[in-house]
């Protein structure tokens, strides 16, 4: 059993469970939950690659925005029980299988289960913290021994919306030093001749509708603090009102074009460089299926030989 599950600080939350008793305010007890493990066609291309990224997504999270379009599993918690040996087999059918990374979803809140599969798994292909960015900022050294990219989806600037969207009026200020914490760990990013990262920091934001100037503050306030131009930047506008009736009305509806331009205008003028999405992306066709399988087979069978 790991210690740190016993009176949990693994979030900003330090809600101090004793997740061998009950869940966490993550939802998350002792055991690790798996939602599904695929090759993912839609990380970016630097992650992606031609094969796809390994993405394990894991259930239950620490910030359970309102918003969210993985609700079945960061919410509801939909997800099967695994030990960290058959997470670690989950790792390795992943590489096996040719992906292109580990993309770890969500895991801030199993973080000791997942370094110890790791250990064991050792894989030999790049490892992404794929997370929502409400991360411990003391935490990022040691958790950036065990990673190699940084992937962090930093959703909001005033303390006013994280509170009312995620009940997080400390968000901003943890993203951000966990931001700058993880590039002072890893340093500028480093590309194979493939294109795919190696090492690195991705910062991910997602455009809400009514939140375009929020997300410029982000991009200012990043651009302070760090050097921009070791890291890269993807700008999300996937935005898909999933379940309007527990969202607010500013939230019931699309981004819109002006709005996601305006957006990638300012990391432009900021000297931001990285990706942009299509409009069409706002589709729940691109969502992932979390269907509790490893490649196609259940979670529980099929493992590692």
């Amino acid at each position: 059993m790991q210690k740190e599950y016993l009176s949990c600080r693994l979030c900003p939350r330090l809600c101090g469970a004793d997740r061998t008793q009950r869940a966490g305010r993550c939802g998350g007890g002792a055991r690790t939950l798996v939602a599904a493990a695929s090759l993912h066609k839609w990380e970016e291309p630097c992650l992606a690659g031609e094969r796809g990224a390994g993405a394990v997504f894991f259930s239950g999270c620490s910030l359970g925005c309102v918003f969210c379009q993985n609700r079945e599993i960061s919410i509801e918690k939909k997800g099967e029980e695994v030990t960290v040996s058959e997470l670690a087999d989950i790792f390795c059918r992943l590489e096996e299988a040719g992906a292109e990374c580990l993309d770890l979803v969500t895991a801030t809140h199993f973080a000791p289960s997942v370094f110890a599969a790791l250990d064991i798994a050792r894989p030999k292909i790049p490892v992404v913290w794929n997370t929502g960015g409400y991360e411990c900022p003391d935490r990022i050294p040691e958790l950036c021994r065990h990673i190699d990219v940084y992937m962090p989806d930093i959703k909001y600037f005033s303390s006013d919306l994280s509170s009312e969207l995620s009940g997080a009026e400390d968000y901003f200020e943890n993203a951000m030093a966990s931001l700058s914490a993880a590039v002072d760990a890893l340093g500028e990013c480093v590309f194979d001749e493939r294109g795919i990262m190696r090492r690195g920091v991705i910062l991910r934001h997602l455009v809400l509708p009514s939140c375009r100037e929020d997300s410029a503050e982000i991009l200012r306030a990043v651009k302070k603090e760090i050097d921009v131009s070791k890291i890269r930047i993807s700008l999300m506008s996937q935005f898909t009102p999933m379940f309007p009736d527990k969202l607010p009305k500013k939230l019931q509806r699309r981004l819109t074009s002006f709005e996601y331009g305006y957006v990638c205008r300012v990391a432009e003028e900021l000297g931001y460089s990285g990706w942009v999405q299509e409009r069409s992306s706002a589709n729940k066709d691109y969502l992932p299926d979390f269907d509790l399988t490893v490649l196609g087979t259940p979670i529980k069978e099929g493992k590692h030989e």
